[in-house]
C-alpha cells in the first residue's frame, strides 16, 4: 500500500529526536514533502548538450605557448602565449567541452602521439596547427549539428576572408566564411626579450552545420603565406541526435544556463538576468516535419536554493537545428548548489527539465581582480541598444585633412611621419599653412563657436541611436573635459575655455535621459614625453621634432610636471570621466600599459550603488566587456558581444575635407550595414 509506504517514510524522518510530539511542527512539512514526491509523476530529463573532440595532434606544426618565452614562435617575430594562463585538459566554455591534446614527439617524418592524453601543462612543445588547407578526418562520417573552432590569428587584423570547406558523405562540399575566450593579461615577444602588456586572447567560435548529410571530414583555409595565418588549438563537434525511428517530437538540449552580472529593475527588485541557450538536436533533414519543430509560446522557469524566476524566458520558435539564447529573470537571494531549468509547453504541460547548473549570485561589489573583473558583462541597454553614434572632434578638425585610406584624426602623427615631400599630410600642410605653423597652433582656431549641445542630442535622437560615444582626448592628448591638474592640455584649461563633455553629457541627462552616455580616451599620447618610458611603434612618446626644421622642438602646450604618465595622468583622467562625468561607457583605445583593473573595479562599484549599469570595451587593454573591429563584417553570427566601428566617411572618423560628399554613405549603406552586424550579434 502507498499510504504505509508514505507512513513509514515520515516515521522515519520523525525518529531522530524520538517522540512525534517533540517534532510534529517539523514533520507535518517533510510529510506533505515526501507525499507530493511520492505520488508526482517525474519530469522527462533533456539530453545533454553532447560535444565530441576531434583530435588534431597529428596536425600539430607550431608551438604558440612558452613558459618564459624562450621556446616557441606563434608568429613570426617570435612571439608567444604565457602558458601558465593557458587551460589545461578537457575544457568547457559555454556548454561546450575542448580538449587540448599533447603532441608527444615528431620526428622525421614520423610521428608519434598519443590521441587520447590531454594536455596536462602547455609551453613543451607543438600545441596548434597552422592552417595550410589540411583535411582533418571525423572518426565516422557524423550528422553535426555544430563545429567549435579554438582558434587565434597571428597578424594584426580583426578577422579572416579564408573559408573552411566542409566535406559531406555524398561528397558535397560546403564553404563556411569570433568569441573571445581565453584573455590573457599579456604576452612574450622577440622570443621572451620583451613583454607586451596587452590582452592577448585566443578565440572560440561555433558554427551550424546544415545537418542534411551526414560529414565527413573538415578541410582547414590555406593560410600559410597569408599576412595574417590562421592558426587551430582544437576543434569539437555536437553531433546531431538521428531517431531511430520516425520522430514524433523535437530533441531539445540546454547548452548553456548562465547566471550573469546583468540585472533589471523589477517592481523595485533587481532581477539577474540568466542566459539560457536551447537547442533542438535533431538533423535539419527532418525539419520539412512540423512534429520536429516548436511552433508555439515555451516557457522556461528556474528554480534552485535562493532562486525565483519572476519572468520567465519565451520561445514561440524552434525549428530542427537551430539554437536560440534568452534571458529569464531571477530573484537570486544569495542562491546556492544548483539550477534547475523547467520548460513547459502552450498548455502548461512540463515538457522537460535540465539539472546541475551553478548558481551564482548577482554580483555586488567588484575587487581588481582580473578573475573577477573578467565577469562583467555588458548591460541590457548596450546589447539591446545596437545603434549608436561615435563623435570625433578636436583640434585635428581644424586642418580635417587626410589623404585616401588615412584618418584625418591622425593628422598630428603623420605629419611628421616623414617630414617630407614624399608624405601627402606633409605637403597640404605646407600648402595650406605654411613652415611656421606647428600642430598646438591649431588651438587658437578651435573655437567651437557655433557648436550647440542640444542640437547635436536631437540630431542623435531622430537618427534613433540609442547610446552616442564622444572622444575626451585623442592620441593628440588635447582633452575636451576637465583634466584638473594631470595636465593642462584641454578645452578647459586653453582655448576656447568650455568643458565640451560636461555640457554634452549633462544636457543629454537633462533633455534626453533615454539616450545612454559614453566617453572615448586614448591611453597613449603620441608627443608626451612622460609616455616615453612606455612607448612602442606609433606611439613612441617624447617631444616631437619641427616637421620643417629637424633642429626645433615642438611645444607640447598645457603639460603639468607629473611623476608618472599612468598613474598621474591616465588612471585619475579615466576615474574622472567615470565618476565625475558618470560614462556609462568606457571606450578606450590604443591599450598598452594600464591600471585597468583598479579603473573598472571604481567603474563598476560606483555604477552599482547609484542603480545604473556600465560598460568597457576591449581597448582598456584588460577585462572586456565586448570587441570593436573598425569597418568590419563578420561572416557568420558570433556570441561575443561586439561593436563594429566605422565613419559615414569611409576613410577616417574626423571630418575631412578630401573626401568628396558623394563618397560618404548613405542612409540605404547604413541601413543595410546595421542590419547585417545586428544580424550577427553586433552593434
Amino acid at each position: 500500500m502507498k499510504t504505509d509506504a508514505i507512513g513509514t517514510l515520515v516515521q522515519k524522518a520523525c525518529s531522530a529526536e524520538g517522540a512525534w510530539s517533540a517534532m510534529k511542527v517539523f514533520c507535518i512539512p517533510v510529510f506533505f514533502r515526501a507525499f507530493l514526491a511520492y505520488f508526482e509523476t517525474p519530469y522527462p530529463s533533456l539530453t545533454p548538450f553532447p560535444s565530441t573532440s576531434v583530435s588534431l595532434s597529428s596536425h600539430f606544426d607550431n608551438q604558440a605557448a612558452s613558459i618564459d618565452g624562450t621556446t616557441g614562435s606563434f608568429n613570426i617575430i617570435g612571439s608567444t602565449y604565457v602558458a601558465e594562463y593557458l587551460p589545461a585538459g578537457p575544457w568547457t566554455f559555454n556548454g561546450v567541452m575542448v580538449s587540448f591534446w599533447l603532441l608527444l614527439e615528431r620526428s622525421g617524418t614520423a610521428i608519434w602521439y598519443l590521441s587520447m592524453i590531454y594536455r596536462t601543462s602547455w609551453g613543451l612543445g607543438y600545441d596548434n596547427v597552422i592552417a595550410q588547407g589540411q583535411v582533418v578526418e571525423l572518426p565516422s562520417p557524423t550528422y553535426v549539428h555544430q563545429i567549435h573552432l579554438v582558434y587565434a590569428g597571428d597578424g594584426g587584423y580583426d578577422h579572416f576572408h579564408n573559408t573552411f570547406n566542409l566535406n559531406f558523405e555524398d561528397d558535397s562540399v560546403l564553404d563556411l566564411l569570433c568569441e573571445l575566450v581565453i584573455p590573457r593579461p599579456y604576452h612574450f615577444d622577440d622570443h621572451g626579450a620583451s613583454t607586451n602588456w596587452n590582452t592577448s586572447s585566443i578565440f572560440q567560435y561555433s558554427v551550424s552545420v546544415p545537418s542534411r548529410v551526414p560529414l565527413k571530414s573538415i578541410t582547414l583555409p590555406q593560410t600559410g603565406n597569408d599576412p595574417n595565418r590562421l592558426h587551430v588549438f582544437a576543434i569539437s563537434v555536437t553531433p546531431s541526435i538521428v531517431p531511430s525511428t520516425a520522430p514524433k517530437g523535437h530533441e531539445l538540449s540546454i547548452r548553456d544556463v548562465h547566471f550573469s552580472t546583468r540585472w533589471e529593475n523589477i517592481d523595485g527588485q533587481r532581477a539577474q538576468a540568466v542566459a539560457i541557450t536551447l537547442a533542438n538536436l535533431l538533423p535539419a533533414f527532418l525539419s520539412s516535419s512540423p512534429d520536429t519543430s516548436i511552433h508555439s509560446k515555451y516557457e522556461l522557469e528556474i528554480t534552485g536554493e535562493g532562486v525565483t524566476t519572476v519572468t520567465p524566458g519565451m520561445i514561440h520558435r524552434l525549428v530542427a537545428a537551430d539554437q536560440v539564447r534568452f534571458d529569464v529573470m531571477v530573484l537570486n537571494d544569495n542562491g546556492t548548489g544548483n539550477a534547475t531549468v523547467r520548460i513547459k509547453d502552450a498548455h502548461g504541460n512540463v515538457v522537460g527539465i535540465s539539472s546541475g547548473w551553478p548558481i551564482t549570485p548577482l554580483r555586488k561589489t567588484w575587487t581588481a581582480e582580473e578573475s573577477v573583473l573578467a565577469t562583467h558583462e555588458p548591460p541590457n541597454w548596450w546589447d539591446q541598444g545596437k545603434y549608436g553614434i561615435f563623435v570625433h572632434w578636436g583640434l585635428y578638425s581644424v586642418p580635417a585633412y587626410g589623404p585616401a585610406w588615412i584618418y584625418s584624426e591622425w593628422y598630428d602623427w603623420h605629419l611628421h611621419n616623414p617630414p617630407d615631400q614624399s608624405n601627402l599630410n606633409w605637403q597640404y600642410h605646407l600648402k595650406n599653412f605654411g613652415t611656421d605653423v606647428v600642430y598646438d597652433d591649431f588651438i587658437a582656431n578651435f573655437t567651437a563657436k557655433n557648436w550647440n549641445a542640444s542640437a547635436w542630442l536631437d540630431l542623435f535622437d531622430e537618427a534613433g541611436a540609442k547610446y552616442f560615444v564622444i572622444v575626451t582626448k585623442h592620441h593628440d592628448g588635447y582633452g575636451l573635459f576637465d583634466t584638473k591638474n594631470t595636465t593642462h592640455r584641454s578645452s578647459v584649461h586653453l582655448h576656447p575655455h568650455r568643458d565640451f563633455v560636461k555640457e554634452l553629457l549633462e544636457t543629454a541627462k537633462a533633455e534626453k535621459p533615454h539616450l545612454h552616455r559614453g566617453t572615448y580616451y586614448s591611453l597613449p599620447e603620441w608627443f608626451n614625453p612622460y609616455y616615453a618610458p612606455y612607448g612602442f611603434d606609433r606611439f613612441p612618446g617624447g617631444l616631437a621634432r619641427h616637421p620643417f626644421d629637424d633642429s626645433q622642438v615642438e611645444p607640447y602646450t598645457g603639460m603639468l610636471e607629473i611623476s608618472d604618465y599612468i598613474q598621474d595622468l591616465v588612471y585619475p583622467q579615466m576615474l574622472s570621466l567615470a565618476l565625475d562625468y558618470e560614462s556609462e561607457i568606457m571606450w578606450c583605445d590604443i591599450g598598452g600599459p594600464n591600471n585597468t583593473l583598479e579603473f573598472a573595479a571604481q567603474f563598476y562599484n560606483h555604477a552599482m550603488e547609484n542603480g545604473y549599469q556600465v560598460t568597457m570595451n576591449d581597448r582598456c587593454a584588460a577585462v572586456p566587456d565586448f570587441d570593436t573591429p573598425e569597418y568590419a563584417l563578420f561572416g557568420a553570427l558570433n556570441t561575443r558581444r561586439w561593436e563594429t566601428t566605422e565613419g559615414m566617411d569611409p576613410f577616417s572618423f574626423g571630418f575631412n575635407n578630401a573626401t568628396e560628399p558623394s563618397d560618404y554613405s548613405n542612409g540605404t549603406t547604413i541601413i543595410r550595414t546595421l542590419v547585417d552586424v545586428v544580424s550577427k550579434n553586433g552593434n
